[in-house]
């Protein structure tokens, strides 16, 4: 019963620390992508069975923040076209994008400032909404997702 306390408590700490169980997150990642969650763990750069420990709320955080990096950077890949489309050269791509990135992170942003990736999303965003919508559903999604809702900001701008 005690573990299951643990479990509760850390879970309700990925929500206050990632806006949502990382469990969640990453189940999303690998039916994008179509990988098992031991592929991803190697794209992520994190040992399957830590991942399966963060997954689980056996563990409540992602200690090295370049994995959860990776992590915010696949997330925002699955926003390009080509990938959400599921076309197999732009998933492996992507996967192979991030696996081999080295990201390094500030104290005041995570390392996935306006790259190239983002540019690609920011069109593919303005392509299928006005600005003014972009930026009514940032603030919609603002206190449970602060990250895709300054993304949103982002190409809700005039550019």
């Amino acid at each position: 019963m005690e573990d299951q306390k643990i479990v509760q408590r850390n879970i309700a700490l990925q929500r206050e620390w990632y806006g949502e169980p990382l469990g969640d997150r990453v189940r999303r990642l690998v039916v994008a992508f179509d990988v098992s969650q031991a592929f991803l763990a190697e794209v992520l750069g994190i040992s399957a069975p830590m991942l399966s420990q963060v997954m689980s709320g056996r563990r409540a955080k992602i200690g090295n923040p370049v994995v959860l990096a990776r992590m915010i950077m696949l997330e925002r890949k699955i926003l390009i076209p080509a990938v959400a489309a599921g076309n197999r050269e732009a998933l492996r791509g992507a996967l192979e994008d991030v696996r081999d990135a080295r990201p390094t992170v500030g104290r005041d942003t995570l390392p996935v400032g306006a790259g190239t990736d983002d540019r690609a999303v920011l069109a593919a965003l303005r392509e299928v909404a006005e600005d003014e919508n972009l930026v009514d559903a940032a603030n919609r999604l603002d206190p449970d997702f602060p990250a895709i809702a300054d993304l949103l900001r982002r190409a809700g701008k005039n550019s």
